[in-house]
């Protein structure tokens, strides 16, 4: 159908992911809520769904390539509704690490009165298990916890106008780098990232050369010198809190990543 082909990733400008091209990272965003069905973003229904799990993407997680390339490789072919959502209370910081993808991902932090437009995907159990999967959850030492950020602390708010109770998001192990007074800096797109941290830092420059381009070509797939790299962040202090870490605290009642310690907290 004609309608059908109008909607695939490459006609819309979605398809290409930042795993494959890092200095695109956080992707292209859609301009829309719509439903990721395969290679197609498809009009949705509804906006809310209750049989699923809120989570929040600010990076490469609300880029539709990036998402349905997830999917694929653990075989998951359900649709995943994307949710264009009004965020009070969240900025898009920088990860205080170096990706294996090639790039220094994007991270929530707290800003009381920041307002932003970001996108929740609402998940069902197996592909939410993919995304924690993919962000380190399951893992002692993974980069992320999935944290449960509830409203007022953190306000959502639909297109049609619905405001929910909260939702998930995945919060830095490592914390986020700071703008060198001290404050969570915001991420200015990979290129321009990348270019400031190699400017500022020898030792960056020593690991990963001189440029964003042999920046991502060195990171990719080289777990080593990502891990020297996100050492390097810690060890000039160019580190700081993100600010949500009190959500992933009261919610660590279980093991790190597993059962209990995932749930929102009783209130």
């Amino acid at each position: 159908m004609e309608y059908l082909e109008d909607r695939t990733l490459e006609a819309l400008g979605l398809a290409e992911a930042p795993r494959d091209h890092p200095l695109l990272y956080p992707g292209g965003w859609p301009a829309g809520s719509g439903l990721l069905d395969g290679d197609r973003l498809l009009p949705l229904d509804r906006l809310v769904h209750e049989d699923r799990t809120p989570v929040l993407a600010v990076g490469s997680n609300a880029c539709p390539g990036q998402l349905r390339h997830k999917m694929a490789e653990s075989g998951i072919t359900s649709p995943v509704p994307m949710v264009r959502t009004r965020v009070t209370g969240i900025r898009v910081g920088v990860s205080a690490h170096v990706s294996r993808l090639g790039y220094v991902s994007a991270s929530p932090v707290e800003a009381p009165d920041a307002v932003r437009e970001l996108f929740l995907t609402w998940l069902d159990t197996e592909q939410l298990a993919v995304i924690d999967a993919s962000e380190g959850v399951p893992l002692p030492h993974g980069n992320y916890r999935r944290a449960w950020l509830p409203a007022p602390e953190v306000r959502f708010e639909l297109e049609d106008g619905t405001r929910l109770p909260g939702a998930y998001v995945y919060v830095n192990r490592r914390g986020v780098l700071h703008d060198g007074a001290g404050a969570p800096r915001g991420h200015p797109g990979q290129r321009k990232l990348i270019t400031e941290l190699l400017v500022g830092s020898a030792r960056l420059r020593e690991l990963f050369g001189a440029t964003p381009e042999e920046f991502c070509a060195r990171a990719r797939a080289d777990s080593w010198l990502c891990e020297r790299g996100t050492r390097v962040f810690a060890e000039e202090k160019l580190v700081t809190a993100s600010g949500l870490e009190r959500f992933v605290e009261v919610q660590q009642t279980g093991s790190p990543g597993t059962g209990s310690s995932l749930l929102p907290p009783l209130t």
